[in-house]
């Protein structure tokens, strides 16, 4: 049985056009050993927007993701082609340092991880590890928090250990974690997906408060929160070979409410409205 699809966030926000992009992706084929996972994805991603990338299970959405911070290093018989650029330099050139790129575009992971520290010591860690010199650690710590729209609820129990919060407050402290040292793009790997409609909620609002000063970019399985947080959508699916594995495939790249309302790709199509995924 078919659905309709997702309704896209109507507002007064025009989708930039990609004249300035912070990544561009090329011809990207990510190997695991001598599989490829996902192959020939070419997307840009521009300044100051959120993308969604959207597809069934094994479609290679976080495979992808990881490469925009290099987080597919640390696994073993992980290897890229084709060129993964931000502000126009390759981020796999021998020069680069990867643990400077994860300073500049940070990550969010499906499960809120905080450390088994103090609230504090949460948000102050990043910084101090970075050999950030902050003029005053408690103003940072509250600048990133209140960034996170987590102060209000913390700030008299910032002694307390991380892990009381709640699971919505948890994944809220790693946003502010990752914003403490100062990223300029931020990686969120099904956000959400742990979380009640409530904390979810939250977090959406969040994502549209953090845009207006960092680049987004979220995988998510929820269409509808697609839908509703994104400037533009990336829609990925699996295609099986002659040997039967499973390759992913970016299929269609564009505005949001294009790609929900009148995709220009059959898949996308019979994605969003549920005939298959």
């Amino acid at each position: 049985m078919s659905h309709s699809a997702p309704t896209p966030r109507v507002d007064d926000r025009e989708v930039p056009s990609l004249v300035d992009p912070v990544f561009e992706l090329a011809d990207l084929t990510v190997y695991y050993d001598d599989y490829a996972a996902v192959r020939d994805v070419t997307m840009d991603v521009g300044r100051t927007q959120i993308t969604a990338m959207i597809g069934p299970s094994g479609c290679g959405k976080s495979t992808v993701l990881r490469c925009f911070n290099r987080m597919n290093d640390l696994i073993a018989g992980a290897r890229v082609t084709g060129k993964v650029s931000y502000h126009g330099e390759d981020l796999y050139a021998e020069e680069v340092d990867p643990i400077e790129v994860r300073r500049r575009v940070g990550m969010v992971f499906q499960k809120p991880n905080p450390f088994p520290k103090s609230i504090y010591e949460n948000v102050a860690y990043g910084p101090r590890v970075n050999r950030m010199r902050p003029a005053n650690m408690d103003d940072l710590v509250e600048e990133a928090l209140s960034a996170a729209a987590l102060w209000d609820e913390v700030k008299d129990v910032l002694k307390k250990n991380a892990l009381t919060l709640s699971g919505g407050q948890q994944q809220r402290l790693c946003i502010a974690r990752a914003i403490s040292v100062k990223p300029e793009a931020i990686l969120m790997d099904e956000p959400c997906s742990a979380l009640d409609p409530i904390a979810t909620a939250k977090i959406e609002d969040l994502m549209h408060d953090l845009a207006r000063e960092y680049t987004i970019i979220i995988v998510t399985h929820n269409m509808q929160q697609a839908a509703r947080v994104s400037d533009r959508t990336a829609f990925f699916t699996a295609e099986v070979d002659e040997e039967g594995l499973r390759h992913g495939r970016l299929v269609e790249y564009d505005v949001t409410s294009k790609i929900f309302t009148k995709p220009g790709d059959s898949r996308t199509e019979d994605y969003i409205t549920g005939r298959f995924g």
